[in-house]
Parts: C-alpha cells; sequence; structure tokens
C-alpha cells in the first residue's frame, strides 16, 4: 500500500512538472508573440503616416494655398485615395494609389514624426521639414517665376545651354487646370515639387520610357504610374525566417521568380540605356546613388523602369552638398548607399569626384541577373565584359572614352543575342 502511495505521489509529481513546463512554454510564446506584433504595430504607425500627410495637404487647398491636378479628386471628390502602405523613411511617405480607372505609387513629403531617445533628454528630433508652400510670394509675376526657375535649376544640374527650354516645360506643367494662367496656388505646388529629385529627374527624362509617369499632384503629394514588377529580382521574407535560411540557398532563391534570358538581356539594356542617358545628357549629368534591385523594375512588356528616384541626384548638386562635408575616413564621405568619394585629411572634408562611375555600380547589380540562364555560346564574353565594367574607377569624365566603350560593347553583346527574337 505505501510503495502505490509513493507511485502515486510521483506521477502526480511528474504531472505537476510537465504542466508548469508547458505553461511557461505557453506564457513564454505568447509573450514572444505579443512583443513581435507590438513591434510591427508600432513601426507601421511611426512609418506609416500617409493619412496625416493628406489631411495636411487638403488643409492647405482648402486654404487656397495650393492646388495641382489631383487636388480636386484628393479632397473634394474624395476618388483619389491612398491604399497599402510601402513606406521605408517617416519624411517621405509612399503608397499604392487608386484614381478612378488608374493605379499607381502615391508619394508624400512631410515632417518626420518626434523620435525620443530614451537616454537623453525628452526632446523630438527632427530631420526633415515639409514645404512650407510660401514661394514664390504674392505679386511674383509669371517672368519673375520663370527667372526663379531657371536659377533654381542653374543651382541643381549647372550652367547648361538648354535650361530656359526647361524652365518653359516646367511653366506648362505649372498651369495644372489648362485655363492659360499660372495661378499662386499652382506655383507654389511647382516650386515644392522642383526641390524633390525624382520630381527633377521624371522631368529631365520626361521624353525617355525609363521613369514613371507623373500621373498628378497636389502640393508636393504626388502620383506616379505604378511599376508592376519590383524589385529588380530578389523576394522579401520576414526575418524570422530569413535567420534559418544558408547563404548559398538565398542567392538562389533571389532569382526564382526572374523572367526568361531573353527578357532579362531586355531589361538590363534598358538600364545601360539609362546610364547613357544620365551621363552628359540634355541637362548634364546625375549620379546614381542607391543602385540597390528595390530602387527597380520593369513593366508588363520587360521594358525597364526606375521605382524610387530619389537617389539619382544632379553631379553638381552632389558634388556641391559632399564639399562641405566634414569627414576623418573615406567613409564619412558617402551619400545613399553608393555615391562614395574620398577624403582630404589635409582640409578634413570630402573631395568632390566619386570613386566609382554609375556604369561600374550598374554592372555590380546585373552581374548575377544577367549571368544567370545566359546562352552558353554568349556568358563567357558577357562575364568578361562585365568584370571589366565593373573594375572602372573615378569619376566617368576621367575614363569617358573607356566608359562609353564598355558600354556600347555590353549594350551590343545583349542586344544581338536578342534582335532576332520576339523578345526584343
Amino acid at each position: 500500500v505505501i510503495r502505490g502511495h509513493f507511485t502515486e505521489r510521483n506521477w502526480i509529481s511528474e504531472f505537476s512538472y510537465l504542466h508548469m513546463k508547458y505553461l511557461f512554454f505557453s506564457w513564454l510564446a505568447v509573450f514572444v508573440g505579443s512583443w513581435i506584433v507590438y513591434v510591427e504595430y508600432s513601426t507601421y504607425t511611426e512609418l506609416c503616416r500617409g493619412h496625416d500627410c493628406k489631411n495636411s495637404i487638403c488643409d492647405k487647398y482648402r486654404k487656397g494655398v495650393i492646388d495641382g491636378t489631383a487636388c480636386s479628386s484628393l479632397c473634394e471628390k474624395e476618388t483619389l485615395y491612398l491604399g497599402k502602405c510601402f513606406t521605408a523613411k517617416p519624411n517621405s511617405q509612399v503608397y499604392s494609389g487608386n484614381w478612378g480607372d488608374l493605379q499607381g505609387v502615391i508619394k508624400c513629403q512631410m515632417e518626420e514624426a518626434p523620435h525620443y531617445d530614451l537616454g537623453g533628454e525628452m526632446e523630438p528630433r527632427k530631420e526633415a521639414a515639409p514645404a512650407a508652400f510660401n514661394k514664390p510670394t504674392k505679386g511674383t509675376s509669371v517672368e519673375k517665376f520663370r527667372e526663379m526657375i531657371i536659377s533654381h535649376l542653374k543651382a541643381k544640374v549647372g550652367d547648361q545651354a538648354n535650361l530656359a527650354d526647361l524652365a518653359t516645360q516646367v511653366l506648362s506643367f505649372t498651369d495644372s487646370n489648362k485655363d492659360g494662367h499660372i495661378s499662386l496656388p499652382e506655383a507654389h505646388s511647382t516650386w515644392a515639387l522642383l526641390q524633390l529629385n525624382e520630381f527633377l529627374l521624371a522631368l529631365v527624362l520626361q521624353e525617355r520610357d525609363h521613369t514613371p509617369k507623373l500621373l498628378g499632384f497636389c502640393g508636393d503629394l504626388y502620383m506616379m504610374e505604378k511599376v508592376p514588377y519590383s524589385p529588380l529580382y530578389g523576394i522579401s521574407l520576414p526575418w524570422i525566417v530569413e535567420l534559418w535560411i544558408p547563404a548559398g540557398l538565398r542567392r538562389s532563391m533571389e532569382q526564382w521568380f526572374t523572367p526568361s534570358w531573353p527578357h532579362k538581356a531586355k531589361i538590363a539594356i534598358g538600364l545601360l540605356e539609362l546610364v547613357e542617358d544620365i551621363f552628359h545628357g540634355t541637362y548634364g549629368s546625375f549620379l546614381m546613388c542607391d543602385v540597390r534591385t528595390t530602387t527597380f523594375g520593369y513593366n508588363e512588356r520587360h521594358d525597364f523602369k526606375v521605382v524610387d528616384a530619389r537617389y539619382i541626384i544632379p553631379e553638381a548638386t552632389f558634388q556641391e552638398r559632399i564639399r562641405q562635408q566634414r569627414c576623418d575616413v573615406d567613409e564619412d564621405c558617402l551619400y545613399g548607399t553608393n555615391c562614395l568619394t574620398s577624403c582630404d585629411l589635409t582640409k578634413h572634408r570630402c573631395t568632390p569626384e566619386v570613386t566609382r562611375p554609375n556604369l561600374a555600380k550598374v554592372c555590380d547589380t546585373l552581374k548575377n541577373y544577367i549571368l544567370r540562364g545566359a546562352p552558353s555560346d554568349l556568358s563567357d564574353e558577357l562575364e568578361k565584359q562585365l568584370y571589366a565594367c565593373m573594375a572602372l574607377k573615378g569619376s566617368a569624365e576621367q575614363m569617358e572614352i573607356e566608359h562609353s566603350l564598355i558600354l556600347n560593347n555590353l549594350k551590343t553583346l545583349l542586344w544581338k543575342k536578342i534582335s532576332h527574337t520576339k523578345d526584343s
């Protein structure tokens, strides 16, 4: 009887231990799950403030401060509305957008949400301010506004011969209701948009197909044509999944959903044409300071498109900014993710010339993309040309002939292979 009694007590003790263990791990799972949900929700609410941006824009529209092609639809008719949030930085809101039958991407500039550093004083940190919409001032004539535009463009892209033509295009764009007159609210919106790299590039390359079309604007909120397929390649996975995937498998997964090789060749040619267009183009040279695959995409016809042009910056603007930057090492002279110059240690200031041209950085991005699945009779020569391209150093101006030769060789090599196919 005593033995049976102890056996029963042991069983109860073991059951209690298992019960406590189960409760502990259940509590731990709930705690970790709740923490992940809290972090994700907090990140979303801090990043995704598109409706605040819309309210701010519409408030200024109703007060007669700004006007534009999208204002009435956004603020009165409500036929233009924000969809899914894609915002990566609080001061630049990015949403999918619907405007009647049109689908696009809405971008809106706004002041960053207050960020508190718990280790320091409870003071909000502001990294960017929204447009004040106070230029041009009341009483400014159209001719004076034109002079303002030319002066601003000259500061942005340098003293180009045809800035007057570009200013004329800007004035035509400013007349959003096409009544032949430019109102002060319309001018406020255009001036705010001119401060943005992406808008300036779309303006400069509007006759080319590499940048999405501007569908409408209101103040510095604007809607661009949707790029159906982006990023150029690669898949996005939750960070918890990323931890368990080996690097080799991850690289293989990057191209699971890429199109056939002839289509990839056509897309690659489009990217190389963009490099060509912004190097000594009609309105000067631009630098590509973010050539990650997320920056690019393509449409249903496999035409290359720039998805995010915020870091494609006029070379003149870049050089002016970087000269003023204090440095101790070369890494202090980085703009975006790819535009690096060297540090002049005698002055502790950054030098203005980038260490690598646009073409070398683009070839880095294209290498794995275009070599994978390449025809056997082409792959060796293609690899050779890509490595020669990636080895380019210094600014494009310093090696203009070599730069042009490699660019033309790559385009010709790819085009010859697909020109006789329907994919071209």
